[in-house]
């Protein structure tokens, strides 16, 4: 089901479990239109400080990376992730669990962050409260700058 859903998403890089319903520790990462299915995802390291990361473009300006969520549509906002990272997981292979470790930098590392968050109940939303990030919510092709705590409810 989420192998589906991620395959069938334009906009996805990445799925937990939890965003579907499914109280497991597993998670589906698209790389070069191809999902992964991660079981039991840990990150192991980080490198350097956490940093809101910047787009650079051809012309060597840069611009704010604006991380969005299947489980927020239209909402995007920056949030400090680690740019390089060690994981660990699990995949099936011959019918037999085995474990992988590699080191993730840039965007793969940003996209593992967000899903690993998901399986222990954070939301990137929680993250740009916290840090005070910005936040945009996209209409008809216009980024409009919004207060995170006008879109969220608060508890009583």
């Amino acid at each position: 089901k989420l192998k589906k859903i991620l395959e069938e998403s334009e906009n996805g890089a990445g799925l937990a479990a939890t965003q579907i319903g499914i109280s497991k520790s597993f998670l589906g990462i698209k790389d070069k239109g191809e999902v992964k299915i991660l079981i039991n995802p840990i990150m192991e390291a980080s490198f350097g400080e956490k940093v809101y990361p910047k787009i650079i473009s051809e012309g060597g300006g840069e611009s704010d990376f604006l991380e969005g969520c299947l489980s927020f549509p239209d909402l995007y906002g920056t949030v400090k992730r680690f740019l390089k990272i060690k994981v660990s997981w699990e995949e099936i292979r011959n019918k037999k669990l085995e474990t992988r470790h590699e080191t993730l930098e840039g965007f793969e590392a940003i996209v593992w962050q967000h899903e690993e968050d998901h399986l222990r109940g954070v939301l990137f939303v929680d993250h740009i409260k916290e840090e005070g990030g910005k936040f945009y919510y996209w209409k008809d092709k216009e980024k409009i700058k919004v207060d995170v705590n006008e879109i969220l409810v608060k508890e009583k």
